[in-house]
């Protein structure tokens, strides 16, 4: 009975019962693999990048829970989190980020020594990005370098090299992040004011909407660029197409009320664009 206590314990520390976080890291990475790969990828990368980027998120969640665990209790939605109610004290959960950590480097060995070096970038990130709460007036954008650094890391392994262009998607991300975080944060802004913490969406104050459909444009625009430097053709972009669509039809209605539960919501629904703009770019890649 201690042992399945302490197994739910893990599994909400590390989110593992939250997968949303693990697709908004995974999409990246993805278009990254694609069109690293030219629509080929070598499996056992695949499988390397899928397996590493659970490993990292749940890692980034339980050195974000650390981070947090003085303030988390303040907050409505996260007051029941292991870290702040100590269920599951601080050392523990700073060797179970140590051992995520570990086997997902120990993962990326067979991969080339580029792939290797641009890790430690990787897990700084990681592992630093819970604390630019403290002073970073818009820390989503630090968290779009780390949810999209899976990016550079996959042209790294497959080609060897970073041209410009994987630069330009990891800004894309960039803007991503920011606009689904913003609206993440919106569910928390009281929260978030009298504790102190810094978001965008304090940040932004009343221009919140407008800075979360600029970000998404900015987004789409520069995916647009990335895939004329590959050649990509009607089906990719029909995919960003989409993802427009949704940014309009989808994201917008859920916003603009400001009801948590509804910004929340449409922070989820990230998870769809970044599908669809993946299914057209894999279908470009075979159809074309």
């Amino acid at each position: 009975m201690k042992l399945a206590v302490k197994l739910d314990q893990y599994l909400r520390l590390t989110r593992l019962n939250k997968p949303i976080g693990i697709l908004l890291l995974l999409w990246p990475t993805l278009w990254g693999l694609w069109f690293a790969g030219q629509g080929q990828p070598l499996w056992w990368v695949v499988l390397i990048f899928l397996v590493g980027t659970v490993l990292m998120r749940s890692a980034g969640c339980v050195v974000n829970d650390y981070a947090d665990r003085d303030f988390d209790g303040h907050v409505a939605r996260t007051a029941r989190r292991p870290l702040a109610t100590r269920e599951v004290s601080v050392k523990e959960a700073l060797w179970l980020a140590t051992a995520l950590v570990v086997v997902s480097f120990l993962l990326i060995l067979p991969l080339n020594p580029l792939t290797r070096w641009l890790s430690v970038p990787a897990v700084f990130l990681a592992a630093s990005y819970p604390f630019t709460k403290r002073f970073f007036a818009i820390p989503q954008a630090y968290l779009g370098i780390a949810f999209g650094f899976g990016i550079p890391m996959s042209f790294a392994a497959l080609t060897g090299e970073v041209p410009p262009a994987a630069w330009a998607m990891l800004l894309a991300n960039v803007f991503w992040s920011v606009a689904y975080d913003t609206a993440y944060a919106m569910c928390d802004r009281e929260d978030d004011l009298k504790i102190g913490i810094k978001t965008a969406a304090i940040t932004f104050g009343r221009f919140d909407i407008a800075a979360i459909l600029l970000c998404h444009v900015a987004f789409l625009a520069l995916m647009a660029w990335v895939g004329l430097a590959f050649g990509r053709g009607a089906f990719y972009f029909a995919g960003l197409l989409g993802g427009a669509i949704l940014v309009a039809f989808d994201q917008y209605p859920r916003l603009r009320g400001r009801d948590p539960q509804r910004c929340f919501s449409a922070f989820l629904a990230n998870n769809r664009i970044g599908g669809v703009i993946f299914v057209g770019l894999v279908c470009d890649y075979l159809f074309n």
